[in-house]
């Protein structure tokens, strides 16, 4: 295929899936891969009036890695395309191997630019490896599944947490022999990585010595893996499908109900775990901790505190519901914060920010609290407060069991004194002698990521 078939096959696959004008950000390698990327989407821009950049992730792992950070830099000033080059420290996640560890890097990397699309360099090849590797580490329908051409951003179930760039494969239905094909053609330079030689990394094992001997007995192997992983995406997308409807009626201020996980079958329970975990933005738990967790939400006693940890996630069980929250770490008992009208303070024994709004005839009287120094404490035992005029004085405790506020924040929680005075438990109640008249000036306490 000539260099000008390959640029008109990917040009009508990107047409209707890239607006005219977005911005659109190369991963940028140096490899023969990224440079034919670069080179393609360069002669395509001005027609579709994108505006391109690209990032080169500099691991610093190989001895030539400055060099080719330095040819990636002649390569944008001979196109004028903006280029930005990110260091990256790979020493932290080493334990997950080199290529792992680069992998999640680069990534992290692409979803904090600003940007319409990351456009990445997989081609067909790649897919073939990608499944046969995901299928020799026991991956799932999901992981087996196809890369799209396109990922769209989702945002999680978290309304506050934002989404990443759009990802682009505009070669994925290239062959490598396509892509070298087209590089010869348009005479284009690139480096060459000499870990893609070592056959010690597992995909280089497929690449070098296990696809060409399959493909001497299937001469098609790479055509047909691309379509089984297409096969998995499919399935993928009809679980994701059927987890959102038995999610339906489950699912509120995000937890779920455990009464729907014991109703359902024991693999579509744990379809519908699996989407919730991953519709929270935590991580996929292996297959073993997926089991164990559903044995315990939905096998434990009433009365059990259950709480599974994996990483730095942890999945509890709170009057039938499903919580799922970042592990929080030790904190400061004595901690005691003074407030002096600001609108946001920290507040690390939660991991979250006290916002402190100013309300009109609601929350706690700004001129009762001008009293005395105004501070925020820890809980430390036998608290009262009367939440109401015409109320018996209440325990702390109490207070926070009838609210239902869970057990792991109840000796967190951010508590309003003034001067020696319990004043406000954010979300619970505010004090009888602090609560405004109609027409006053108050303050509203509230805790968020």
């Amino acid at each position: 295929m000539t260099g000008h078939h390959l640029t008109e096959r990917v040009a009508a696959r990107l047409a209707p899936l890239v607006p005219a004008h977005s911005s659109i950000l190369i991963g940028l390698s140096g490899g023969v891969d990224s440079v034919v990327l670069l080179h393609l989407l360069y002669q395509l821009a001005p027609r579709f009036s994108w505006r391109l950049s690209a990032l080169h992730v500099h691991h610093g792992i190989s001895q030539n890695a400055d060099a080719w950070a330095d040819f990636c830099t002649g390569l944008c000033v001979q196109y004028a395309i903006p280029l930005h080059i990110e260091p990256v420290d790979i020493a932290p996640l080493r334990k997950h191997g080199i290529e792992a560890a680069a992998r999640k890097l680069r990534h992290a990397a692409f979803a904090r630019q600003a940007c319409d699309f990351v456009a990445l360099a997989h081609h067909a090849d790649d897919q073939a490896e990608t499944l046969l590797l995901q299928l020799l580490r026991g991956a799932g329908v999901k992981g087996a599944a196809a890369m799209p051409v396109l990922s769209q951003s989702k945002r999680p179930l978290l309304a506050d947490r934002e989404g990443s760039p759009n990802l682009l494969r505009p070669l994925l239905h290239c062959s490598r022999r396509e892509i070298l094909d087209y590089a010869a053609a348009h005479q284009l330079q690139w480096i060459e990585d000499e870990s893609n030689a070592d056959d010690s990394y597992p995909r280089n094992f497929l690449r070098h010595r296990v696809l060409p001997l399959l493909g001497e007995r299937f001469p098609a192997c790479r055509d047909t893996l691309a379509r089984s992983s297409q096969h998995f995406a499919e399935a993928g997308v009809l679980l994701d499908d059927l987890a959102r409807l038995d999610a339906a009626q489950a699912i509120h201020t995000d937890t779920l109900a455990v009464a729907t996980l014991q109703a359902l079958s024991q693999p579509r329970a744990k379809n519908l775990l699996r989407w919730f975990l991953h519709s929270i933005g935590a991580p996929m738990p292996q297959t073993v901790q997926l089991d164990d967790m559903l044995q315990q939400l939905c096998g434990a006693r009433e009365d059990a505190l259950v709480c599974i940890a994996y990483g730095d996630w942890q999945v509890r069980r709170y009057q039938g519901r499903v919580h799922v929250l970042r592990a929080l770490g030790e904190f400061d008992r004595s901690l005691v914060l003074p407030w002096r009208g600001e609108a946001e303070l920290e507040w690390p024994a939660l991991a979250a920010r006290l916002c402190l709004n100013q309300i009109q005839g609601a929350g706690v009287s700004l001129a009762k609290l001008r009293c005395a120094p105004v501070t925020l404490r820890l809980r430390s035992g036998g608290e009262t407060l009367r939440p109401d005029p015409h109320a018996a004085t209440r325990t702390l405790k109490n207070l926070l069991q009838e609210h239902h506020v869970p057990p792991w924040q109840r000796d967190r929680l951010p508590l309003l004194y003034c001067g020696e005075e319990l004043v406000c438990i954010p979300g619970v109640a505010v004090a009888a002698e602090y609560q405004v008249s109609a027409d006053e000036a108050g303050i509203s306490l509230g805790l968020s990521d």
